[in-house]
């Protein structure tokens, strides 16, 4: 099991470079994070967008990322461009560069060319913190809104198939709520437990799941123990599943803006891995993103 992102990028050069299509590639930090992604030997980039702004700023910045660019007008033809990049086989991965999400999103489940493989697209962020011995998986804190109990079941799937691709042969899932107990008025808590039982009876397969668990809980031995919360997930969790869009968001920025750590994001559930962060995020969470993705279409 890879244990953090220094692992992470030797398994991604291991396997050589991997073509990625960028959409609207005119995004300094985006390109900042080819540059390392090629000198690891871990991507080779196609720029797509408006070509002129492309070799401007690569010069701005002085880089030579022997890079193929491909000129688009709109942020549209761009997106379409890509994907076609990749689902065509040109391509092992795409990712967002400065376009507009619903943009790029559309693009990428369009009927007749796009990227749509498993019955629903998922955003897995991953965190080391210092404190931890494992990269934490959560989500889905930046695309499912407000899932059902069968659409977390699906973000559970997308999570688990990435983790057994990472090297984690049984991940340990945790399905967070405000607290441990079931409460019929908190729909957290009652989810929680439903897929709990649904992996006990082989309905999800592959992975260890409990809940409700508080996040204390979750990934703290100790927490868990002084709660009396005896379960071979409690303090152990590997992937979070959040409830909603609006506590996977809090919790994701909260460990990116109060802690020491390393992160990366990107989308999964399609023929491909996408890299989608978000515009706040480094140079290092890109490349992260760019290492995870590659791991993941060797595999």
């Amino acid at each position: 099991m890879i244990k953090n992102f220094q692992e992470l990028v030797i398994q991604a050069k291991e396997g050589g470079r991997r073509k990625v299509a960028v959409v609207c590639a005119h995004d300094k930090e985006v390109l900042l994070s080819l540059k390392r992604a090629v000198r690891e030997e871990i991507a080779q980039p196609i720029l797509i967008g408006k070509g002129e702004e492309i070799r401007s700023l690569l010069k701005e910045l002085d880089l030579d990322l022997g890079a193929e660019i491909i000129n688009a007008d709109t942020d549209s033809e761009a997106a379409e461009l890509a994907v076609k990049k990749v689902s065509g086989g040109d391509a092992n991965m795409l990712m967002k560069g400065l376009v507009a999400t619903p943009t790029f999103l559309k693009a990428v489940l369009n009927k007749e060319w796009g990227l749509r493989k498993a019955p629903l697209l998922s955003h897995i962020g991953f965190f080391k913190v210092d404190r931890y011995d494992r990269i934490f998986h959560l989500t889905d804190g930046g695309m499912n809104m407000y899932p059902d109990i069968q659409q977390k079941k699906l973000i559970l799937e997308n999570a688990v198939e990435v983790a057994h691709k990472l090297g984690n042969e049984c991940p340990k899932i945790a399905c967070v709520a405000a607290i441990e107990l079931v409460n019929p008025d908190m729909q957290a808590t009652i989810d929680a437990a439903m897929l709990s039982k649904m992996q006990q009876r082989g309905q999800i397969k592959g992975c260890l799941i409990d809940g409700p668990l508080g996040l204390d809980n979750a990934v703290s031995e100790e927490s868990a123990k002084h709660k009396g919360i005896k379960s071979e997930v409690a303090g152990k969790a590997d992937i979070l599943l959040t409830s909603d869009i609006d506590s996977g968001n809090a919790i994701y920025k909260t460990i990116a803006f109060f802690t020491e750590m390393e992160s990366a994001g990107i989308i999964v559930g399609a023929a491909a891995p996408i890299i989608l962060t978000s515009r706040a995020d480094t140079p290092e969470t890109k490349f992260h993103s760019i290492a995870i993705a590659s791991v993941i279409s060797q595999r």
